[in-house]
């Protein structure tokens, strides 16, 4: 069995801790982890609990225990890919991650919803209502943890933005990730309290006396020039330059590649310039290509798709990624300005892990980010199948993105 440190963190009226177990028996493996984050915190009962955890586990079974050990808390959370905790960047089936918060400062009220693949619109409203019922003018972020396959993000955002807008207030900076599953990519699964759902959105609004920053990155470079998406229809691509979209992709893929598609997706992605979209400081922002249609011709993101918009193809780059972690630790601590972050979330995509980088080489790495940001701090992340975070003040999607986020 792997150990994993824990660590404790006091401040200001806050304090949390983070605990990790791979313990293969579900029950076995949420009470260690929850007993190692308790003992970081310090604590007995916790006010809120984020739980992230691979899908190894029973899920209902897990969430059920963690509640029980937790005095039935406010919960939320989501599956991943893997987790990662201080010091370690786990991807197995079997690791479940666990902070426990207690704070006067801090403020966490969660929701869910359900219905992403038919009525994305709606599910948005339908959060948006359910958190505003209990709204605070001192809301800082919202927490957003979505289903990994059934999102388009930009219609679960019109319709949470159509609502606080009806309602008069503005949505909050939203940080999160889209809910991970494993290689078959079958289902993800969303926590919120006692529940376990799929085909869902779980948020959770912030609020208190604090500040809230983050940092993203990507590691992608292009393997083309500028393109043209000339067809496309809600969030599925048909044609690049009036070309049928495979005829350009086998350009780039051989026909192996092609029809082993989770496999390729892994390193071949999508750069998109929208109109009125936000733009990064490459340019442009990463599309995660999460299935295809051989009988339609056609390509599915997890956002909406501009027909005119400027697309190039686009690949992981290790140096890059490696880079990048320099530049987020920067960011952040910039923003910091030596002041100790209470809480810090990572939010990583899968395809950033050791499928490109090497086991070694990706931990080399998450040690070198957090020797940077702070090794003694209360750190949670998850490995995602899509990272939300602000661009330039607009609440954007990303993929093959690293978002790091500290509540100080």
């Amino acid at each position: 069995m792997l150990e994993t440190e824990v660590f404790q963190h006091s401040a200001m009226g806050t304090q949390a801790g983070v605990g990790m177990s791979h313990l293969r028996n579900v029950t076995q493996a949420a009470k260690e982890a929850v007993q190692k984050a308790m003992t970081a915190a310090n604590i007995t009962q916790p006010d809120f609990v984020f739980l992230f955890a691979s899908l190894g586990y029973h899920q209902q079974k897990l969430v059920q225990v963690v509640r029980q050990e937790t005095g039935n808390c406010p919960l939320a959370g989501c599956s991943g890919q893997g987790v990662i905790v201080q010091n370690e960047a786990d991807e197995s089936n079997f690791s479940v991650a666990v902070m426990v918060i207690q704070s006067d400062e801090l403020c966490f009220t969660n929701r869910y919803a359900v219905g992403l693949k038919e009525q994305p619109t709606e599910t948005g409203q339908t959060i948006a209502s359910k958190l505003l019922m209990d709204f605070s003018e001192q809301a800082q972020a919202m927490f957003l943890f979505t289903d990994g396959i059934t999102v388009n993000f930009d219609r679960l955002m019109t319709g949470i933005e159509s609502e606080f807008a009806q309602q008069g207030y503005t949505v909050p900076p939203i940080l999160g990730g889209a809910a991970g599953s494993d290689i078959e990519m079958k289902a993800t699964y969303q926590y919120c309290d006692d529940q376990v759902i799929s085909d869902g959105v779980v948020a959770t609004l912030l609020s208190g006396d604090c500040q809230v920053i983050w940092a993203l990155n990507h590691g992608c470079v292009p393997i083309g020039q500028e393109r043209k998406i000339t067809r496309a229809q809600g969030n599925k691509i048909f044609e690049i330059d009036h070309q049928p979209v495979f005829e350009v992709l086998r350009e780039y893929l051989t026909e192996e590649e092609i029809q082993a598609w989770d496999r390729t997706i892994v390193a071949f992605c999508f750069g998109l310039k929208a109109p009125n979209y936000a733009q990064d400081h490459d340019e442009f922002v990463i599309r995660y290509l999460p299935s295809k249609d051989d009988v339609a011709g056609s390509v599915t993101l997890q956002t909406d798709v501009v027909e005119g918009s400027s697309i190039w193809i686009t690949r992981r780059d290790p140096e890059k990624i490696a880079q990048g972690i320099d530049t987020i630790a920067e960011h952040l601590n910039t923003q910091l300005q030596a002041q100790s972050a209470k809480l810090i979330f990572q939010f990583d995509c899968y395809g950033r892990g050791k499928s490109v980088l090497g086991e070694l080489e990706k931990q080399r790495l998450e040690q070198k980010l957090q020797q940077q940001v702070g090794t003694s701090l209360p750190w949670i992340g998850l490995y995602t199948h899509g990272e939300i975070a602000p661009i330039k003040g607009r609440n954007g999607f990303h993929n093959y993105t690293l978002v790091l986020a500290a509540i100080y």
